[in-house]
Formats: structure tokens, C-alpha cells, sequence
């Protein structure tokens, strides 16, 4: 089994997974409290080494010691302060044990309680003393980071990190807990925060426990202000009391919606805090995968660009002889590149690219989605997009509906292809067969999670994201396998890729985006956007990337739905001019005419700085996308 690299230079790379509660499972498993729960490592270790293989097997890539309470204030209320040291050490190696070189241990060091009012000067040597023994038995035993969580109070915390610099040259996560408001108790903000941690020597700020997720997004986002990498972990939601039960009420998925949303903004660490279990982890590290593709061990797709002594790659095809598609794209763009506009030509079509997505039926009958297919062609779109399990729900494969649109209709179309589902060997095996099928237009998609569907027990494999997705495809453009290998055959995919204009991390979306073009993706298709100068932004940051761009259009359906789409779905952001236009323009035909009005309007003002449009109907409106389109002469159908 390969080593783990060294913890900071993994979470350069990827967004790590922190495993759940300990007291909790402790609790549930009938260690009682009237003993501490960090004398469980010495009173039942077999116990606490079960639940941190548990987390390790849910996903965690992080294991805290049983020791957050181990220091000699909190132990002495149970009559065992003379035993710190034997049990942080034991504690240490009970995690080891259950890492087993998959998973980096972190010593979990928690407040004093000694941090309310005013600390004399011999309190505060007090306080010192007892973290130094603590962190000096955490590290003498081999641990791989700090972890100090759950601080109220910046001067408690403050001697915890000073101790813990001075005496461990590894990495240092500090985290605070924070009140409803998202301020400390005395009133401090968390970006304020989270660079006096960094500069008290934090490696990672952030913020644990707290009142649920959605408490410990808002501050863990502002956080990132700091510019240093956070790290979040929430409680299963606020805890209820019932009869004489305390319940977390937030269930596993319910989290990961918000592990997604952290990830996605920025934050490099998720894991979970009171209330949580392997099942929020699982949820978790489902989200994480999602957000960079596979694990640690996932083995690297290999570059398309061989050894100097090696055989020499094919040339790929070129852009413009892969297909129709691909052909009327690149003519478009270098039109575009050339000063062309958009046609007016009231005959029909103007020269524009125009792609409507279409899902795959939900069941054997295809009759339906291929009448809908039928009337958009006479209407004079060029292509469906048909969509890889959309939603995570299960649908007709979508390159068995992509065949029965040719043999129905002679119709081009182009083929999501998202990392969730398959392997790398499966990945690999369908992309041939659609290419042996003639279907030659991708889009590289990493995919939504299982939970976001109707079987969210089902495996997320996410062996590949889309970048690496995107070099596997590349390199069969080039007549090599992800082996490395010269194959003597080659592929001619053209290759397309999604993009956020309304990323909440969005400097971080223009990197990734940079880096799958560099992974050979050559056309961009946005997600929606509502927000002119959202637009124009991300136009002019791409324009030196020297790509077409289809802009995503998704026809608002209600004031309703606006504001579900505004504050509920990652990477969406309808102004609020918008979704007061749809309030006004009055229930049922007015909203629907207010959407498809305020998509017309998104259309028509950048149709000559993009080589075409990405229509998604909400609903089965397939008529919508016609309306819309309408001022670029194509035929309406209502």
C-alpha cells in the first residue's frame, strides 16, 4: 500500500474528509458518563478502535484521537489527571491502528474550561503547563497533525496554539465554535478570526460544532477571507430534546447537501462534530469525491504527452472534421474571432449554435422524448443534449435514446458523460461504444450525487473527476490508452466541458476551468445564468483561454422557482430585479412569459460574443426554448 503524501501537500490538491462524533458512538455503545470518554483508550480501546474503522471505511481521510478532553483539568473531574499521558499516547496508537496507512491521525486537543473571565498570571502558566503535557504525549507517540477544536475564547486558544507551535513543527488545525449570530461570545467576526489564527501559527482555520450546518457555512465561508486553507465541522443540526432523548436532527444527506455547498465555496476540510456517525461521513466523502474526483488512491489517468524516446502520438483530427456539430461550431467561432455577428435571416435559423437538452425517458417508451426531439429539429436547433443520469435518478441509458434519435430522426446529438456511475474501466468501455456508435460530441461532467436522487444508498464511484476524465478522452483523440500506450487508433471526440459563471469560489472555478482545457476540453457550456454582469465577467476572464462558449439559458417557470433556484442550488444566483419581475408579472401565463422574456433578453444581448446557446427546459416546457429563440428566426411551435 503506497505512503500517504504529507497531509498539506494532499490538501493542495484535493478536499480532505474529517471523520464524525466519538462521544457519540461512545455513548450509543453504552460507555456510560460518568467515566470519561478518554479513558475509554486505557477501559474498552477495542471500542474506540471500531469507531474510528468505521469512519475510515465511511471515507474519513482524517482520524481524531479519543483524547479532546484529555488534559489535566477536565481529567481530574473523574479522578484520572495522573493518567494524561498514558492516555493520549494510547490514544494516538488506537487510531494508528485503525488508519491502517490509509487515513492521516490527528491529536485532538479541546479547551481547558479555564477560559471565562480574567486568567491571572499563574492560571495562565497553569493552563500552559497543562497543554504542553498533553501535546507533548500527543506527539512524542507520531501523530500526522494537531487538530485544537471547539475553543470559545481567543485567549484560550491563543495558549493552546503558542504551546503547540513551540513543540510540533507539523501541520495545526485550530477551530472555534461560534454563537447563532456568527460571531464569537465577545462579539468577533470570523474572518477577524481566522487570521489572528493564522497568525497565532494555524497551518488551517475554521469552525466546528455550532448550532448545524448551515451556521458553520456561513461562517466557515467568511472565513475564507483569511486566505488560508478552512476546515468545517458541523453538528448533525440543533440538538432536539424528546421525551428524554437529545436527537441530531440533520440526516446524512441533508449534510452532505452542505459538505457539497463547503467544498464548492472553497473549504479544503469537512467532517462532523456532535451528533454525526459514519453515515454523515459516507455523505460527506460522497460530496468531496464529487468535487475532485476518486481518493488518494485512485490511480492517475496517464498524460496523453509520452516519454521523448517513446513511440509519437497522432495528430487528433481536426476540430472542424470530427462532426457536423463540431464542424458549424468552429465555423462559428472563427467567425466570432473575426468580427462576425449573429444573422438576422428571417428564412430561418441564424448562424448560431443551438443545443437543447433532452432527458432520456424514465422508463422503456421512448415515443414521447422523440416526438419532443422531432418538433426542436424542424425548428431548426442543431443538437440535443442528453443528459447521464441527471439528478442521480434512473433513467434509459442516455446512448441507447442517442441511437433511437438517429435511427428516428437522423439527428445529432451530444452525449453527457458524468464519473459517478462507472469505473475506470467502465468509463472507458462505454466512451468506445459511443465513438463505435458514431456519436462523436461529449460533455465531460463529474456528476451529482447519488443523494440527490431516488437511491441514495447507491455507490458514488467518482474513480475520475472530469478533468481527468477529460485527459483519458483526450489522449484516445491521440491514439493513446490511459496506460500510456500507442494504440495505432484514434478517436475524434469533440470534447466539451462545464463552468459556473456564478461560482461563489469563482477564481477558484476560472483555475479548474483553465486546467480541463488544458486536459483537452474545447468547448465551454455554462451552467445558467441570470445576472448580465455575471456574463460579461466570465466572458471577458475566458476570452484569453480562446474557447467557444455556449451559454447556459434555463427559462425561469415562476417566481417560485426563482427563488428555489436563488438559494437552494449551488452555483445559481437569480438578482433579485429578476425575481421581483416574476412576482409582479402575476401567477400562471404572466410568470411563465416574465421567464421566458428575461432568457430572450439574456440571449439577445451576448449572441455576438458566443458561438451559440445551452437551452435546459424546466419541466418538460420544451416549447419555452422555442419561444425563447424566436427573435433568431427560429420556428416557434407553442
Amino acid at each position: 500500500m503506497p505512503e500517504l503524501p504529507p497531509f498539506l501537500d494532499a490538501l493542495a490538491i484535493r478536499p480532505l474528509v474529517f471523520d464524525g462524533a466519538m462521544g457519540t458512538m461512545l455513548y450509543e455503545r453504552g460507555y456510560f458518563i460518568n467515566r470519561s470518554f478518554d479513558e475509554a483508550n486505557l477501559g474498552s480501546p477495542d471500542t474506540v478502535q471500531k469507531i474510528h474503522e468505521e469512519h475510515r471505511e465511511a471515507g474519513a481521510d482524517i482520524l481524531e484521537t479519543n483524547t479532546f478532553s484529555a488534559n489535566r483539568y477536565l481529567l481530574a473531574r473523574y479522578g484520572v489527571q495522573d493518567r494524561v499521558v498514558e492516555i493520549n499516547r494510547r490514544g494516538v496508537e488506537i487510531a494508528r491502528a485503525a488508519a491502517q496507512g490509509r487515513a492521516w491521525v490527528a491529536g485532538a486537543i479541546g479547551p481547558t474550561g479555564e477560559g471565562l473571565g480574567v486568567l491571572s498570571e499563574s492560571v495562565v502558566q497553569e493552563v500552559r503547563s497543562a497543554y504542553e503535557e498533553q501535546i507533548l504525549a500527543l506527539t512524542s507517540t507520531g501523530v500526522d497533525l494537531l487538530v485544537l477544536e471547539t475553543f470559545h475564547h481567543l485567549r484560550e486558544i491563543r495558549i493552546a496554539l503558542e504551546v503547540a507551535r513551540a513543540n510540533f513543527s507539523g501541520p495545526i488545525v485550530a477551530q472555534m465554535s461560534f454563537e447563532e449570530d456568527g460571531h464569537l461570545r465577545d462579539g468577533t467576526s470570523p474572518a477577524t478570526v481566522a487570521g489572528l489564527l493564522g497568525a497565532w501559527g494555524a497551518s488551517v482555520v475554521g469552525v466546528n460544532c455550532c448550532e448545524g450546518p448551515a451556521i458553520v457555512h456561513d461562517v466557515a465561508t467568511a472565513m475564507l477571507a483569511a486566505g488560508l486553507p478552512v476546515s468545517a465541522q458541523p453538528n448533525a443540526g440543533r440538538p432536539r430534546r424528546l421525551d428524554q432523548r437529545t436527537l441530531y436532527m440533520a440526516t446524512p444527506e441533508y449534510l452532505g447537501v452542505y459538505a457539497r455547498r463547503l467544498f464548492k465555496a472553497g473549504v479544503r476540510l469537512v467532517g462532523g462534530c456532535c451528533g454525526t456517525r459514519p453515515e454523515h461521513v459516507a455523505s460527506i466523502a460522497a460530496a468531496a469525491r464529487m468535487q475532485s474526483g476518486g481518493s488518494l488512491r485512485t490511480p492517475t489517468v496517464v498524460s496523453p504527452t509520452p516519454a521523448s524516446s517513446g513511440p509519437t502520438p497522432l495528430p487528433p483530427v481536426p476540430r472542424s472534421e470530427r462532426s457536423p456539430l463540431a464542424a458549424k461550431i468552429m465555423r462559428v467561432f472563427e467567425s466570432r474571432l473575426a468580427g462576425g455577428t449573429v444573422s438576422r435571416a428571417p428564412t430561418g435559423p441564424a448562424e448560431f449554435v443551438v443545443s437543447v437538452e433532452l432527458n432520456p425517458p424514465t422508463g422503456l417508451s421512448s415515443e414521447k422524448a422523440i416526438a419532443t426531439a422531432k418538433t426542436l429539429f424542424e425548428a431548426g436547433i442543431d443538437v440535443v443534449n442528453i443528459a447521464d443520469g441527471p439528478r442521480a435518478t434512473v433513467r434509459m441509458s442516455n446512448t441507447a435514446f442517442a441511437m433511437l434519435l438517429r435511427q428516428s430522426l437522423g439527428a445529432e446529438v451530444i452525449l453527457h458523460v458524468c464519473c459517478r456511475d462507472r469505473n475506470l474501466l467502465g468509463l472507458q468501455a462505454d466512451i468506445l461504444g459511443a465513438h463505435a456508435l458514431g456519436l462523436h460530441n461529449l460533455v465531460i461532467i463529474t456528476g451529482d450525487p447519488p443523494k440527490l436522487g431516488d437511491y441514495p444508498k447507491a455507490t458514488a464511484v467518482f474513480d475520475l473527476d472530469s478533468i481527468e476524465l477529460l485527459k483519458l478522452v483526450d489522449g484516445l483523440n491521440r491514439g493513446i490508452d490511459p496506460a500510456g500506450k500507442i494504440v495505432g487508433e484514434q478517436t475524434r471526440f469533440l470534447l466539451a466541458t462545464g463552468a459556473e459563471p456564478s461560482a461563489q469560489d469563482y477564481d477558484r472555478e476560472l483555475r479548474r476551468l483553465e486546467q480541463k482545457i488544458h486536459a483537452g476540453a474545447e468547448v465551454v457550456m455554462t451552467q445558467p445564468v441570470y445576472d448580465p454582469t455575471v456574463v460579461r465577467r466570465f466572458l471577458r476572464d475566458v476570452r484569453p483561454f480562446k474557447v467557444p462558449i455556449l451559454l447556459g439559458i434555463c427559462p425561469l417557470v415562476s417566481a417560485r422557482n426563482a427563488e428555489f433556484l436563488h438559494n437552494e442550488v449551488p452555483g445559481m444566483a437569480v438578482p433579485e430585479v429578476i425575481r421581483r419581475r416574476l412576482h409582479d408579472a402575476g401567477a400562471g401565463a404572466g410568470e411563465r412569459a416574465a421567464g421566458i422574456a428575461v432568457a430572450r433578453d439574456m440571449l439577445l444581448e451576448f449572441q455576438s460574443e458566443i458561438v451559440g446557446t445551452y437551452l435546459m427546459p424546466q419541466l418538460g416546457r420544451y416549447a419555452t426554448a422555442l419561444d425563447v429563440l424566436k427573435p433568431l428566426g427560429y420556428g416557434v411551435q407553442s
